[in-house]
């Protein structure tokens, strides 16, 4: 009895391990520059939802959704390389290179029907990504991106605002994310989020966020040629006619009362704001 009992037991979790439409499975890839990438899948589906988060973040941000969309899409969370569980050896961490690490991920997974989702930084990356997934990607979701596509920081501007980064991370870190917050988010969240994120591997953020303010959107965008739909907060305004001149299929949803974690502040009106979103790229 106790022989049959422990094969019945055997047999559903290996039931659930393979079978499960909903089990989650971590593994790791490399980049086009041998970087070992991390990721996580969970469900199956015709279209794939490929998360990639914001600077100095990793894939964890996405874990109020993956569980949820995973009922009816294959969900892929990806830590970029210099973040999360991914590796630490890459010299310069450009957002080009960012986009090789999803479109590897997505490559290994042999996906063919994407809708790339990103978060801030995210936003850059996959635009890139979908560069390099052609006829893959159906369209791109961003999450307190795109505010702007043309860029009028001068490069002085840039430099200064980057300098304090270099000369002490943490600190600048720490008072950066918490200027996105608005002053009614939850003080427990905001510290959370600002520990985390100045506890980042200094020489990968840095390298990160000064390509960032550096990349220009525009080439890469008019050869996607990809709609686009991102979800904001209303802190920031957002170019939406001057978007749409370069970006023809544009639009915007706008979250009141949050900042630039809104996921993270008001995560079921987001999912909510979200899934509009898939199932209108999915239809298109």
């Amino acid at each position: 009895m106790k022989k049959n009992l422990f094969l019945v037991v055997v047999f559903l979790l290996t039931f659930q391990l393979f079978y499960s439409p909903i089990y989650s499975k971590e593994s790791k890839v490399k980049s086009i520059d041998g970087v070992e990438i991390s990721f996580e899948v969970k469900g199956e589906g015709n279209v794939a939802l490929v998360f990639t988060h914001g600077w100095s973040c990793d894939k964890s941000y996405w874990s109020n959704f993956r569980d949820e969309f995973a009922k009816d899409f294959k969900v892929v969370t990806i830590d970029l390389a210099g973040h999360g569980e991914s590796g630490l050896n890459r010299e310069n961490y450009t957002v080009e290179l960012f986009g090789e690490d999803v479109a590897a991920v997505a490559n290994h997974l042999k996906l063919n029907k994407i809708i790339l989702i990103g978060h801030s930084m995210g936003g850059a990356v996959i635009i890139e990504a979908a560069k390099r997934l052609p006829g893959k990607v159906i369209g791109l979701v961003g999450v307190d991106t795109y505010q702007s596509f043309t860029d009028d920081w001068s490069a002085e501007q840039k430099e200064n605002f980057l300098k304090s980064f270099t000369e002490n991370f943490v600190e600048t870190t720490k008072g950066f994310v918490k200027s996105m917050f608005p002053l009614t988010a939850d003080s427990n969240l905001v510290k959370k989020v600002a520990e985390d994120m100045s506890s980042a591997p200094p020489k990968a953020a840095v390298s990160a966020i000064r390509n960032v303010f550096f990349y220009d959107p525009i080439p890469t965008l008019k050869e996607i040629n990809l709609p686009i739909i991102s979800i904001n907060c209303d802190m920031y305004p957002v170019a939406i006619e001057e978007n749409k001149k370069i970006v023809k299929d544009f639009d915007v949803k706008f979250m009141k009362g949050v900042g630039h974690f809104l996921m993270l502040e008001k995560p079921d009106e987001f999912k909510e704001l979200l899934s509009e979103a898939i199932n209108k790229l999915s239809n298109k």
